[in-house]
């Protein structure tokens, strides 16, 4: 497994965006914290029930370890949905309500969006030195959240999806993410090839490869260059916090990114 350790914080970094001029990214582990079980350690997440001094020295040490500005901290009150927040230096150090996606060309800006088996996706345009950050659940995911943020930063900074690099991080892989009816059917309301993306389980119910789904979606609105992870959060909650496997006791990781000026 590709991780890294900054001053003892080990983070799951992408080869396509690892050594790129000016970019820090990196998706963090559950380890290296303050917490104790069962949000051991590098709990990132304030509603999950854990002390709010332990959390925050959480996010002090990751910010530390990858010298980043922690009172620029930028995050978002996440929702499951398809919204995209653009981040100027007004909203910098803010916690944007009601948005799933963040996307900046500010120096300086630090992303940060908190994940438990839900998939994490970087935009990075080289050409114009930008930044989206994607959170997508199942639902954000049938809302086309991926493809909205791409468009988004079509619209504020002039990419072309062709020139964007792309990575999709740990998340529930189709080995584990069982899912009933309801997202089965929304599943094939929004995709053209639905059954590719549903394979069936060991059990009567179909699977969903959040993986294939935003890579897809990716792909339709023009990405080319996609890298995936392929890490399942629920076979490796020593590394991760899987909502699914710990039966909804855990924290969560969190993927930061932030642009520093060329």
């Amino acid at each position: 497994m590709p991780i890294t350790s900054f001053h003892d914080i080990p983070v799951f970094q992408f080869s396509s965006l690892a050594g790129r001029p000016g970019l820090v990214h990196a998706i963090s582990t559950r380890h290296g914290g303050v917490s104790p079980p069962p949000w051991d350690s590098l709990n990132l997440s304030h509603t999950r029930g854990d002390d709010t001094a332990r959390v925050n020295e959480n996010h002090r040490r990751l910010c530390a370890a990858l010298d980043v500005p922690a009172d620029a901290l930028t995050n978002a009150y996440q929702v499951h949905g398809a919204q995209v927040m653009l981040i100027g230096p007004a909203q910098r150090g803010q916690r944007q309500m009601n948005t799933d996606a963040l996307i900046t060309a500010a120096p300086d800006t630090p992303l940060l969006l908190r994940f438990a088996d839900c998939t994490p996706i970087i935009l990075y345009d080289p050409a114009h030195h930008a930044l989206g950050l994607v959170h997508a659940g199942w639902r954000g995911t049938v809302a086309g959240i991926a493809a909205a943020a791409v468009h988004a930063m079509q619209v504020s900074f002039g990419s072309r999806p062709a020139e964007l690099l792309a990575a999709v991080g740990p998340a529930i892989g189709p080995c584990c993410y069982e899912v009933g009816d309801e997202v089965v059917e929304a599943v094939r309301q929004a995709f053209s090839n639905p059954e590719a993306l549903l394979p069936p389980g060991r059990r009567t119910r179909r699977h969903f490869d959040l993986w294939a789904a935003n890579g897809q979606q990716l792909q339709e609105a023009g990405v080319r260059q996609i890298e995936t992870a392929e890490l399942c959060t629920a076979c490796h909650h020593d590394w991760f916090f899987s909502h699914r496997a710990a039966a909804g006791r855990c924290g969560h990781f969190g993927a930061l990114v932030m642009l520093r000026p060329l």
